[in-house]
């Protein structure tokens, strides 16, 4: 039984453990996975802020307006040039000083920082959950907390649909677009889409036409005006990446 619960959110460390997976996380499915059907206390977002920065200011505004308590610090500036925002004692003061109005914690963080903060809660009779995505928490946070949610298994639960980082390859209109062609008895692409979905695949014997979909190999590739002759002319051949959306917290 949860009972009332309370949310304790390290905005950075979600932020970068998400990126690191290659998901961006959709913070109004990620809060009612979280929450469930239990009632809840707060639901709080601990994040460093560059009040410069607006977009973020317009994701933190969103966040206010969606059933978050937002608790931000400025970012510092040091000599390397890096950003900084330290807010593991507010997460940890929090987690305390409410402790007799909620009864369980559910901290999403991986730092292992936290360990004392868990068992000095637990100590006051709370229930405390853990999540974060496992390569990115610290063993020891997870053998203190009473559960661990491992959120690597509920990626559609908690993430924006098709949000996975990575190179996507739109569909052709007159030229191919792809990673590297190389023509060294087998094409090495990444992914190859055509207008007239034309599927590169490896060719299993060099004395064989290549078979391409509705690719012919007949001394030339007639695919956008694209020939063979000893080398692939890919005078179009382009490698397109997702526009990464501005993270919504810096560091």
């Amino acid at each position: 039984m949860r009972g009332k619960i309370a949310i304790f959110i390290d905005g950075n460390n979600l932020f970068h453990a998400a990126r690191s997976v290659g998901v961006e996380i959709d913070y109004a499915k990620f809060l009612n996975f979280l929450r469930g059907d239990a009632p809840l206390l707060r639901a709080f977002f601990y994040t460093g802020v560059d009040e410069r920065a607006e977009r973020q200011q317009g994701f933190l505004l969103w966040m206010r307006r969606n059933g978050y308590r937002v608790v931000e610090k400025e970012l510092k500036t040091y000599a390397d040039g890096t950003k900084k925002a330290n807010l593991d004692v507010e997460i940890a003061v929090d987690m305390l000083s409410l402790a007799d109005k909620y009864d369980t914690a559910v901290l999403v963080s991986g730092d292992e920082d936290f360990s004392y903060a868990i068992n000095a809660v637990a100590y006051k009779g709370v229930r405390v959950e853990l999540a974060g995505f496992r390569s990115n928490t610290s063993p020891r946070l997870i053998d203190v907390a009473d559960q661990f949610i491992e959120l690597d298994t509920h990626i559609e639960e908690i993430t924006k649909t098709d949000s996975r980082h990575g190179y996507h390859y739109p569909r052709n209109t007159g030229s191919l677009n792809t990673g590297n062609l190389n023509n060294s008895g087998s094409y090495q692409t990444g992914q190859l889409h055509n207008s007239g979905s034309y599927p590169v695949v490896q060719r299993p014997d060099p004395a064989q036409p290549e078979r391409t979909g509705q690719m012919h190999n007949s001394g030339s590739y007639q695919a956008s005006q694209l020939h063979n002759s000893g080398s692939i002319n890919t005078a179009n051949l382009t490698r397109v990446r997702d526009d990464e959306e501005t993270a919504p917290v810096t560091e």
